[in-house]
């Protein structure tokens, strides 16, 4: 049911919202180009030596040297991406992540689609052939991603479905036998494995809502979903506070990020879907200046959204100390509020030794060695209790009709 809703809501959005705009009207449209000749589009990069050309059809691609890349970062937990396409009789076209975690092929000749995961995941669409027209569309629902491809002259179409299972910690801290499926990093590409062309018509970005009450960013502890065992999802920190606001919620993280990141991503997301409330939490991975912080919170300010500003939680290297701090002094610049993590998973409630129990224990080889910096069950949930006593405005709102 949850995936039917979601389809049901994208596939509305992506009719209803073509012609609203980003700085006036809440949208779930991010993006949206119907491609040809007449028209210049700086936003679409292809590899170098790959050779595609813009028709009055079309973009059609001919080579095999590389994709071509969507300019646009995106990072919502919720999204999809659309394509409209013709294949040659012999085409295999490729749908990816540009960090490769997410690889979709289309075999025009076997009628599969299937996915680079391991073990591969796989589907025979009989419907398919080069005479017809089809919306390839691939969802990201958070632990989930959902393929569906639609034929435009019949009506037809099929999914198909794969579901991140995270193995919890790494190494001796592994609790799950896991499997990935992708969370679809960071720039969408597409291309032509083999055959003779793959011409792409229209492409379409969409979120899976808008006009939010809250939009949260961060790097992997935002992410959760790509290290939660399934069983444990719901009870990540991000999915309990945005079960128990009173309205619709979209988190946004991205592992390995830092402020800068942040900053890129939500200039594609937030002016278009627009929210109440933006709350970040990042820090880990560096970057914390004084400088960026405060222009993160001045263009969430600029979108008519309210900040919020968490503490990052403790973490092994005790490196959270330094830069809530810095986090507490822009707070304090714009009277913003935030939440204190770091207090919640501190060994002595003071925010400086990290309460190992609150943590993912991660064991990898060399210099990184032993790492507590990813919330557990427990842990998240103790982040979402000191939520209602740094920023119970968040739940207090009425919910909107």
């Amino acid at each position: 049911m949850l995936i039917n809703k979601l389809l049901f809501l994208l596939i509305i959005a992506g009719i209803c919202t073509f012609s609203a705009h980003a700085d006036t009207t809440p949208t779930t449209l991010l993006y949206h180009k119907v491609l040809n000749e007449k028209e210049a589009f700086p936003e679409l990069v292809a590899d170098v030596g790959l050779i595609a050309d813009y028709t009055s059809d079309g973009l059609k691609i001919t080579g095999k040297e590389g994709t071509i890349r969507l300019n646009k970062y995106y990072s919502l937990g919720e999204r999809m991406i659309r394509y409209y396409v013709k294949f040659s009789n012999d085409a295999v076209a490729l749908f990816k992540s540009n960090a490769d975690d997410f690889k979709l092929s289309v075999d025009i000749v076997q009628k599969k689609v299937f996915v680079a995961t391991n073990p591969e995941t796989w589907k025979i669409m009989d419907f398919l052939n080069s005479d017809h027209e089809y919306l390839i569309e691939i969802y990201r629902a958070y632990q989930k991603n959902i393929v569906r491809i639609v034929d435009v002259y019949t009506g037809a179409f099929d999914v198909l479905e794969l579901t991140t299972d995270g193995t919890g910690g790494h190494g001796a801290g592994i609790e799950n036998s896991g499997f990935y499926a992708g969370n679809q990093h960071d720039y969408y590409c597409f291309g032509l494995q083999s055959g003779t062309s793959l011409l792409v018509k229209q492409i379409s970005v969409l979120a899976g809502a808008r006009d939010l009450f809250l939009l949260i960013y961060g790097d992997s502890i935002t992410e959760p979903e790509g290290y939660f065992p399934t069983r444990d999802y719901p009870w990540a920190w991000t999915q309990l506070i945005m079960k128990n606001v009173p309205g619709k919620a979209i988190s946004s993280g991205r592992g390995g990020c830092t402020i800068i990141h942040v900053l890129e991503r939500i200039k594609n997301e937030l002016p278009y879907v627009k929210a109440k409330y933006v709350m970040v939490t990042i820090g880990t991975n560096g970057g914390n200046t004084e400088e960026n912080l405060s222009e993160l919170v001045e263009y969430i300010l600029s979108q008519g959204s309210i900040p919020i500003l968490n503490n990052i939680p403790c973490n092994e290297s005790s490196t959270q100390i330094g830069v809530n701090r810095t986090i507490e002094k822009i707070r304090q610049k714009y009277n913003i509020k935030g939440c204190k993590f770091d207090i919640a998973t501190s060994m002595n409630h003071d925010g400086r030794e990290v309460d190992k129990s609150t943590m993912y224990f991660e064991d990898y080889p060399g210099s990184w060695g032993q790492i507590y910096h990813h919330p557990n069950v427990k842990g998240s949930l103790i982040m979402y209790t000191r939520t209602l006593i740094d920023i119970p405005e968040i739940y207090d709102a009425i919910r909107p009709n």
